[in-house]
């Protein structure tokens, strides 16, 4: 009951942080009704239905005091880097941003910080309809209380899983099916999350270095011709990575390389 407590306020916060995204990015002018989106006072009022007596089956004991419910809600925050990784679209996005900075061989350049901070808001670019859905069907309804706890997370779940599903290749999900030894699922929402979860992550890894091999081929080529080119002259001595680095950079800037791949990463995701 903890941990899904604690869940729950890590994707309230997710909602959080999409909402003031989606209010920043909005056009000047009227626009049509939206329902309220959380804000931090609705996570501690969240934090504080779920952790009542009331919400703990009429339990004895008074409420938790306000410095409690600040440690619960920082607590969950810390979940947030693992479900950031394994069950969003982070992973796949990462892995191809480094995979652009190997093949350029660049080194350092961008540096680390700006790769991870550039895959941490396409991430959020790509999963805005997740996390839209579940704010308008979990952590609303929840705020209003028209679900209950384990309603709320149990609703984020099966969309958050679904979500995970149709990433998924059918090949890496009936393994893990076949080695938990359950029975076929026939729907999506037969699947358990714990066979969801690696089969994602498996999956996301293939299709992130199929996209890392297909982005090193053309600067392959780069190399492969500066070091012919080099030997040809009788100039075994130079390292071909420092004449070859420059026509790199600026085939990559010259194709645009950096729309090119936000655009390939964003419409690789299946919605």
């Amino acid at each position: 009951m903890k941990t899904h407590r604690m869940i729950l306020v890590a994707f309230l916060a997710a909602a959080w942080l999409h909402a003031g995204a989606a209010r920043a990015q909005a056009p000047p002018g009227p626009a049509a009704p939206s329902p309220a989106l959380p804000g931090v006072g609705d996570l501690l009022n969240a934090v504080e239905k779920a952790t009542s007596p009331q919400a703990q089956g009429g339990s004895a004991g008074k409420d938790w005091s306000a410095p409690v419910k600040l440690a619960v809600v920082f607590g969950a925050l810390a979940l947030l880097p693992s479900l950031l990784v394994m069950m969003t679209s982070f992973t796949r996005i990462v892995i191809v941003l480094s995979f652009i900075r190997r093949a350029l061989t660049t080194q350092s350049i961008p540096p680390t910080v700006a790769i991870v901070g550039l895959a941490l808001f396409l991430t959020v670019f790509t999963m805005s309809p997740t996390f839209a859905r579940i704010n308008e069907q979990a952590i609303q309804p929840y705020l209003g209380n028209k679900l209950s706890l384990e309603q709320a997370f149990g609703k984020s779940n099966d969309l958050l899983k679904e979500f995970m599903l149709r990433q998924t290749r059918s090949g890496d999900l009936a393994l893990f099916v076949d080695l938990a030894k359950i029975p076929k699922p026939a729907t999506m929402a037969e699947v358990p999350v714990h066979v969801a979860i690696p089969s994602f992550a498996i999956s996301e890894f293939r299709i992130a270095f199929e996209m890392g091999c297909m982005l090193f081929i053309p600067f392959l080529l780069i190399d492969l011709v500066i070091s012919s080119i080099l030997l040809s002259a009788g100039m075994m001595m130079l390292p071909p990575a420092m004449i070859s680095l420059p026509f790199k950079i600026i085939l990559f800037v010259l194709v645009d390389g950096w729309r090119l791949m936000a655009k390939t990463l964003v419409t690789s995701f299946v919605y």
